[in-house]
């Protein structure tokens, strides 16, 4: 049997990182096992359902580097792939519950239903069914059949069974039970307006689509009796589940906005890697090989174990995943990260979107002095500016070191001018030993003579290697720099 998994999301807002978890684990799960991945567009939410979030949920999973096999942009054997375009298909299914005695036909008007309970927003309340009396379960169905053929306004609602229990065996979790008693009663179906709720058309595509397993989020669990229930109801075979475990923040609650990024844009935005977020994400819940920490994507879907993933909720922790962000970054080559930093530079207005084939020399030869200093791609512009323009000078005392005074420190930056002169900057091994030499002879320390060079040419005492930047700068700037220093501090 091959395996079938998909993605199904609501387009009412932006891809966050939550559901790019549960997207990522369909995904793997489908390429550890030969099978198919698919994405459905559960639309029918009419009222909060915006093309502007397809668009940026297609936008997200270019990005990120891994897609569907089967989808509504793409086509496939068992589309269309949004549900705004199967609603015939679920009136046709509801009838056939009605038809076999599982679901039938109410009459209630929703200001009576509405009276019956206070909580019409819980997931199981949609429709407004939550609490509902079943005042029209007991209507005889030719009674119920003849009202509905005269166009009495009604919708179709599920049979509950009264009694007894459900038992969902889950893949991770192991077997839960439900008291039927407990469950939502008579959920609708079908609403008045012919617009399927989301359990109906959800179980009638996962069977249409030939769904084998379904992993999705723990706060899901609960819809879990009533899909079950339904699978029965049709007579149909439900497919393995797998609730997967929650991300947390580090305060213990579901991640949200109030932990920091969480739609994926804004990830991308800050600057990390697609590499990094996907081999982080990957790991929240799961484990793959042990001592081992990086894996590209394919590695990922290659050890992908549905009995790697873990029981307990997984924390969401950004330190962690700036370190992989770090990691990354330290991989790429030169004119790769040169390509990553680029947009960056350029809405900073430091170069063009497309440099010229000298600028871009330049700043081709700046990526290895930044590489181990940039934790986010966005962090260039701030870590390159000494680069493209003169920085503010630094408040006097970034200048001296320790044990110094401003007039020892402009000495100590007169003799770092006379050094670069006479320095070869084509061979920065040789110019710092000269440097080093001179320290030497003139019984100073080695880093109190270049600590006043570093903070006059890049503006900071924590930069890029410092001969590397001069050579870089050239000589005529690095000397025009180390002369407003000296000025700075009352030469």
């Amino acid at each position: 049997m091959e395996v079938r998994v998909r993605y199904a999301p609501s387009p009412t807002g932006l891809q966050h990182i939550g559901s790019v978890r549960t997207a990522l684990f369909n995904y793997l799960f489908a390429r550890s096992t030969g099978g198919k991945f698919l994405l459905r567009l559960e639309d029918t939410d009419r009222t909060r359902s915006a093309d502007q979030f397809v668009q940026n949920l297609y936008e997200t999973f270019r990005w990120l580097g891994f897609y569907w096999d089967e989808g509504p942009d793409i086509g496939g054997p068992v589309g269309p792939y949004i549900q705004s375009e199967r609603f015939d298909l679920y009136g046709k299914y509801a009838e056939e519950l009605v038809g076999r005695n599982e679901a039938y036909y109410c009459f209630c008007s929703e200001e009576r239903v509405a009276k019956m309970h206070s909580d019409s927003n819980s997931e199981e309340g949609e429709g407004g069914s939550y609490g509902y009396d079943r005042a029209c379960r007991p209507i005889d169905p030719a009674t119920a059949a003849a009202r509905v053929k005269a166009g009495e306004k009604h919708v179709i609602r599920l049979k509950i069974p009264l009694e007894g229990t459900t038992v969902l065996d889950d893949i991770l979790l192991g077997e839960v039970v439900f008291k039927n008693e407990d469950i939502n009663p008579d959920p609708i179906l079908l609403k008045s307006d012919g617009f399927p709720t989301y359990h109906l058309a959800n179980i009638v595509d996962d069977h249409l689509m030939r769904i084998t397993h379904v992993l999705r989020a723990q706060e899901w669990l609960p819809s879990a009796p009533l899909h079950l229930i339904m699978y029965k109801a049709f007579g149909w075979e439900p497919p393995k589940i797998c609730h997967l475990p929650m991300v947390l923040g580090e305060d213990g609650h579901k991640l949200s906005k109030r932990h920091g990024a969480s739609a994926v844009n804004e990830f991308r935005e800050k600057g990390y890697l697609r590499e990094a977020l996907i081999n982080y994400v990957a790991m929240l819940g799961a484990s793959y090989e042990e001592g081992r920490d990086l894996f590209p994507l394919e590695d990922l879907g290659r050890l992908f174990r549905l009995e790697k993933i873990n029981k307990a909720p997984a924390i969401f922790d950004y330190q962690k995943l700036e370190w992989f962000n770090g990691q990354y970054i330290r991989l790429k080559g030169d004119a790769e990260l040169l390509e990553l930093v680029l947009p960056y530079l350029s809405e900073k207005g430091y170069v063009e979107p497309s440099p010229s084939s000298e600028h871009r020399s330049l700043l081709l030869a700046a990526m290895p002095l930044v590489r181990e200093r940039l934790k986010f791609l966005s962090d260039a512009p701030a870590i390159m500016a000494y680069l493209f323009e003169d920085p503010p000078l630094a408040p006097v005392e970034d200048f001296i070191p320790k044990k110094l005074d401003a007039a020892r420190t402009v000495e100590l930056l007169s003799l770092d001018a006379e050094l670069l002169r006479g320095a070869d900057l084509s061979d920065l091994p040789a110019a710092e030993a000269g440097f080093r030499a001179e320290a030497e002879k003139r019984g100073v320390k080695l880093g109190d003579l270049l600590m006043p060079l570093r903070v006059a040419v890049t503006g900071s005492r924590v930069s890029p290697p410092l001969f590397e930047s001069i050579r870089l700068l050239g000589l005529k700037r690095s000397l025009s720099r180390i002369e407003a220093a000296r000025r700075h501090l009352g030469a």
